[in-house]
């Protein structure tokens, strides 16, 4: 699918998702699969393989509910002090090459900015100490602030209620697919899927949406008039 037809003047607000969208996710992506498996292991006396596939498991059962993205239940789950651990490993947590130019460049076209994130309140509050992510947009909003993931279709229009935006006219940006697909079904005007969510992995194009691998192919969409 392509950018055809797009143009900012028929945006008024944009909506970003903030790992592997806006932050590299090979921060989330070692510190789940590798790092947390690795304390896990050596505090249960397991196989990293073993430790690995049985958090995987655990991960995947909790999918869709915030406990998925809930620091502080995955510190009673596991027995590891997960945001001491993300603070440890903070020097790994940074943007995506493109997307602080694409930030400020949202900022000289006026439009409002919210990042919508699943993300927990606690290692939000790390990111944003590690980037400075909060002094480029308007707002930043937790699931645990809406009440579901964004994959849930409960969350968009609570989520609207609460930031007050017209859906006709709002971007949303992310790289999770079934975040843009309940997007879709609520009725949000311009979906664009993260194809480059790491900069340790190849991008990963979507069929259902239209994709970018970088932010720079929306700075160079020119206005309708």
């Amino acid at each position: 699918m392509t950018l055809d037809g797009f143009s900012w003047d028929l945006i008024d607000d944009v909506l970003l998702d903030m790992d592997g969208t806006l932050l590299d996710r090979h921060f989330d992506n070692f510190f789940f699969e590798e790092e947390l498996p690795r304390r896990y292991a050596a505090l249960h006396g397991l196989a990293f393989e073993e430790a690995r596939e049985h958090l995987m498991a655990m991960y995947r059962a909790a999918e869709g509910e915030l406990d998925w993205t809930d620091l502080n239940y995955w510190t009673g789950r596991i027995g590891v002090d997960v945001v001491a651990l993300t603070k440890e490993l903070d020097g790994m947590i940074d943007f995506l090459p493109d997307a602080q130019d694409f930030l400020r460049h949202l900022r000289t076209l006026g439009k409002r900015v919210t990042i919508l994130t699943n993300a927990h309140r606690s290692g939000v509050e790390i990111k944003i100490a590690k980037t400075g992510v909060n002094k480029y947009v308007d707002r930043i909003v937790t699931a645990f602030e809406v009440g579901y993931l964004k994959m849930r279709s409960e969350y968009w229009p609570s989520c609207q209620r609460l930031l007050g935006f017209d859906p006709a006219r709002a971007l949303y940006i992310d790289d999770d697919q079934a975040c843009l697909a309940a997007a879709g079904r609520f009725g949000i005007g311009y979906l664009v899927h993260r194809a480059k969510s790491s900069s340790r992995l190849p991008a990963e194009p979507s069929t259902r949406f239209p994709a970018i691998e970088s932010f720079y192919a929306l700075m160079r969409r020119p206005n309708l008039r």
